[in-house]
């Protein structure tokens, strides 16, 4: 007899055995698989009720299946549906952070995780490539900067700050969107991304479109020698790789915010007249915007 979990798993166990069942023990079987989490906490009773059958029926499908009883069924489906749940949380939320764990801890762990990646970036970031790009935007007919989902966050905030400043600048997304910016572009044009994992395919074609195009290509990334970066003719390593987790994300997303601000920044210092040409004060007043 089997008293606890083995291999193969218990559902696995359940629906191998389903095909030779009939009757009570079928509907018993059915239950368990589409209700694996509800009979895992419940008791034989409500399970049996639940199949419309009685707690012997639910014993003898437990000894059927190889287990002691239904108790050692349940404790086997128990921590299957365990092993599950904490699966799905680790591939998204990640493993420095439980579902248990209280508010402080979760801020702890996301404050060292963004304190972690801002290091590494002060370690990777190439200030040489920094002041050239920064050179580049300054002095270029139009900046066009593209950013999909998470990385499109940084690469806005970017975009809303040059344009404060009066840099002659545009932000796209989508797939069609991208190619549109792509296609305005040439000779003396900046085509900046922001690219988290440097694959993304609507992000690639937009460098590959832009480069033929005659525009400076940059990417701002965490993985300099991906498709992305290397095609680029200036890749900002940001310290930071791609994480297969949020936690990981929202770490990286530190160092992206950081390599975003500091060529804002940048460009500000050669275009200083930008920042007070248009305050409503006139021309000497500091431009103060609300959300700086």
């Amino acid at each position: 007899m089997i008293d606890k979990a083995a291999t193969p798993s218990p559902l696995q166990l359940v629906k191998r055995a389903l095909p030779d069942l009939n009757g009570a023990m079928q509907r018993v079987a059915e239950h368990i698989l589409a209700n694996p989490d509800e009979v895992a906490r419940g008791s034989i009773t409500k399970l049996a009720e639940a199949a419309q059958t009685s707690a012997a029926t639910v014993t003898r499908l437990s000894t059927h299946l190889g287990f002691a009883g239904y108790p050692a069924l349940r404790a086997a489906l128990a921590m299957e549906v365990g092993r599950g749940l904490e699966a799905g949380w680790a591939s998204d939320i990640g493993l420095a952070i439980g579902p248990a764990d209280p508010p402080e801890q979760v801020l702890n762990v996301l404050a060292s995780t963004q304190a972690n990646a801002l290091r590494n970036a002060l370690a990777s970031i190439d200030l040489n490539a920094a002041t050239r790009v920064a050179d580049a935007i300054a002095g270029a007919r139009r900046t066009h900067i593209y950013g999909e989902w998470g990385d499109a966050i940084p690469a806005r905030e970017l975009y809303i700050r040059l344009l404060r400043i009066g840099i002659p600048v545009w932000f796209f997304d989508g797939p069609q969107s991208s190619q549109i910016a792509a296609g305005l572009l040439g000779e003396g044009d900046v085509a900046l991304v922001v690219t988290r994992s440097g694959t993304d395919p609507t992000t690639l074609e937009y460098v590959r479109r832009s480069k033929d195009e005659g525009a400076l290509t940059i990417a701002i990334t965490g993985v300099v020698d991906s498709p992305i970066g290397r095609l680029a003719d200036i890749s900002l390593d940001t310290g930071t790789a791609v994480g297969g987790s949020w936690t990981e994300f929202f770490a990286g997303r530190a160092s992206d915010t950081l390599t975003a601000g500091l060529l804002f920044v940048l460009v500000a210092q050669r275009v200083p007249d930008h920042l007070t040409a248009n305050h409503p004060n006139g021309p000497g007043q500091p431009v103060v915007h609300p959300d700086t």
